[in-house]
């Protein structure tokens, strides 16, 4: 597996994750959420997750972005891993959406090489906008 942050690829970390209805005691926790659970069922220990990881399991479901933006909302501070089938064409939403990286599969990395990862020069549409009438 490959990670994709702002700042390029980098090798996984091979953590290991508790499922979101067993967490364990502790903090620094590494939790998997599905992209179909309610993700206020966190809200009790959201201070004992360092990272939560949300799958994609296809490139068509996009439920995994709104769980981002609402455990942003929630307050969590930690690390948002999209995991599974998000493509470069989506990165830029998915940071937008609250992920600070998404994990894709070697295979995923060699077809969409790091360069076409890189966010430096995407502005949001909002940013667009205001641009172009300043």
């Amino acid at each position: 597996m490959t990670l994709v942050t702002p700042a390029g690829f980098r090798p996984d970390d091979n953590r290991s994750y508790a499922p979101h209805d067993e967490l364990p005691a502790g903090s620094d926790l590494a939790v998997d959420l599905p992209n179909d659970a309610d993700p206020t069922v966190l809200a009790p220990r959201i201070g004992d997750i360092a990272l939560i990881r949300i799958p994609f399991p296809t490139y068509g479901d996009g439920r995994g972005f709104s769980i981002a933006r609402e455990l942003r909302e929630m307050g969590y501070a930690g690390t948002l891993r999209a995991s599974g089938y998000v493509i470069s064409d989506q990165f830029r939403h998915a940071l937008q959406s609250g992920f600070d990286e998404v994990e894709i599969d070697d295979a995923l990395a060699a077809r969409q090489p790091e360069e076409l990862w890189q966010v430096e020069d995407w502005k949001s549409y909002r940013a667009k906008l205001v641009q172009g009438a300043a």
